[in-house]
């Protein structure tokens, strides 16, 4: 899928906790419906059937509860897409990366191949359908969630290249997928920011620490030998860059892919590099943006969430750009698009109480529209208006209500602008409230299962308040169209 992932070490972040989000974005005019749901262990299967694949994996016996995002309509499997499990390890998949013809034809992508005449090719490994539910269930750390995924695509193969971040209180581990059954990994820095535009992302790896102590860096187990038979390692200077190696440098990637990165970058350097203008460092087409930085200053919530919207605001690439010279507006792909399914952040807090530290940033549609719901992940139960979306259009869900007020602000962008913003400052403001007055709570709980009760208390009221604001913004919304309907007239018959 098209998507965008930001990973913030915990060095890095204004709390000192772990960060990854991503934006889930289907493909061109493609809009998937997607909800919140808590898998209990008696509703995981212990063997695992792949709808798009039709692969089979028997799966181990002990899987622990975890949150996830899956599709509200399960025509293609379940698309788990990010979630946290009752280790309070978190997990986002899938980033979609690109790749070059060396790397495929050296390690052809995992298809069955049909007769002549027969159906098309299907894809016979794994992929972003099954990656969460058959990783997340099982894993204690970030590390393990690394060495689980790597050994099941070593096991089967993937039909798609992958990049995929797991996060616990501690550290942050970026996994990339290499081919039909190679992979690389490496963890966050702690006091680094990532962005990752759906291009092949890591630019550094140390094969000495990956085949040694593996503190930073891990890798398949014949890596090394595949790089070297294949004649991959294109570095002249001998400091092996993976991005050269495994990735790609097309022509679609300076519209699609770099310019995001660019961007991004913009917001969280944007004094220590030159941006703009013909002596920029970095232009939007630029090839050798870093994969990862220390940022500026400490990123927040609301700054991930801000880049996830980003349309190039403040650049002459915002296709909502009216004054001054528009030639070159909506040139690029922008970060936030219309296709959006969901944004999940996922925050592991190491000062919260035990048992209550990953929180959950979810948000439905458009980004640049809507708000983040927040949930403790330490919860049986997801309140109705994240959890109950179906195939048809309500207002009584945040998926529908969000795609309703993107499709009908986006029309009318000056007009509905100044409700969004007193939307998104109202909703995180209130979260924020609702965290301190909740974590005092469960600081003061010494029970478990007490403390998952008042997470689930917290989230039912933070979904009420949720939908009242929602509510209220699409009647304003509603408003503003009306009034610029074409056949609207100024004389009151009143």
């Amino acid at each position: 899928m098209p998507c965008t992932t930001i990973l913030v070490g915990k060095g890095a972040s204004y709390d000192g906790s772990t960060m990854i989000a991503r934006n889930d974005d289907s493909p061109s005019g493609v809009y998937t419906a997607k909800k919140v749901q808590v898998t209990m262990p008696a509703q995981q299967p212990r063997t695992y059937q792949s709808a798009i694949s039709h692969v089979t994996i028997e799966l181990p016996d002990n899987p622990m509860r975890y949150t996830c995002v899956p599709d509200a309509v399960r025509t293609q499997g379940i698309w788990a897409a990010c979630g946290v499990n009752d280790a309070e390890v978190g997990m986002t998949a899938t980033e979609t990366v690109t790749s070059n013809p060396r790397v495929l034809g050296a390690d052809p992508l995992v298809c069955l191949q049909p007769a002549k005449g027969e159906q098309p090719e299907i894809p016979g490994g794994i992929g972003e359908e099954d990656i969460v539910a058959i990783v997340l269930p099982y894993i204690h750390s970030a590390r393990e969630g690394v060495l689980r995924l790597g050994g099941l695509l070593e096991e089967y193969g993937t039909y798609e290249m992958n990049g995929i971040a797991f996060s616990d209180a501690d550290e942050i581990w970026w996994l990339e997928t290499i081919g039909g059954h190679h992979w690389i990994a490496a963890r966050v820095p702690d006091d680094e920011v990532v962005v990752m535009p759906n291009q092949f992302g890591l630019d550094h790896f140390d094969f000495d620490d990956a085949f040694g102590e593996r503190k930073s860096f891990m890798c398949s187990a014949d890596l090394r030998t595949f790089i070297e038979e294949n004649h991959l390692d294109l570095t002249l200077d001998g400091e092996f860059n993976p991005r050269e190696a495994f990735g790609s440098h097309d022509d679609s990637d300076h519209v699609y892919n770099t310019p995001r990165a660019w961007y991004a970058w913009r917001y969280f350097l944007p004094t220590s590099c030159v941006w703009d203008g013909p002596y920029a460092d970095f232009r939007p087409d630029s090839d050798n943006i870093p994969w990862s930085a220390v940022p500026e200053r400490k990123i927040t919530v609301e700054d991930v969430k801000y880049i996830l919207s980003a349309h190039f605001q403040g650049t002459p690439y915002d296709p909502y750009r009216t004054c001054g010279d528009t030639s070159m507006s909506g040139a690029y792909r922008s970060i936030g698009v219309n296709r959006t399914d969901h944004m999940g952040l996922i925050q592991i807090r190491p000062y919260a109480p035990a048992g209550c530290r990953a929180l959950e940033w979810i948000s439905f549609g458009s980004n640049m529209f809507n708000a983040p719901a927040l949930l403790y992940a330490n919860t049986d139960e997801i309140p109705a208006y994240l959890g109950s979306t179906a195939g048809k259009v309500s207002t009584d869900t945040y998926y529908w209500s969000s795609r309703l007020i993107g499709a009908m602000a986006d029309a009318s962008f000056k007009k509905c602008q100044i409700h969004i913003e007193r939307y998104q400052q109202i909703v995180m403001s209130k979260n924020h409230r609702f965290i301190k007055e909740y974590d005092k709570l469960l600081t003061e709980e010494t029970d478990s299962e007490k403390k998952r009760i008042i997470c689930r208390k917290a989230n039912k009221e933070m979904a009420e308040m949720l939908q009242e604001e929602t509510d209220k913004l699409l009647d304003h919304v509603l408003y503003e169209r009306s009034n610029q309907m074409k056949n609207s007239y100024a004389r009151s018959d009143a």
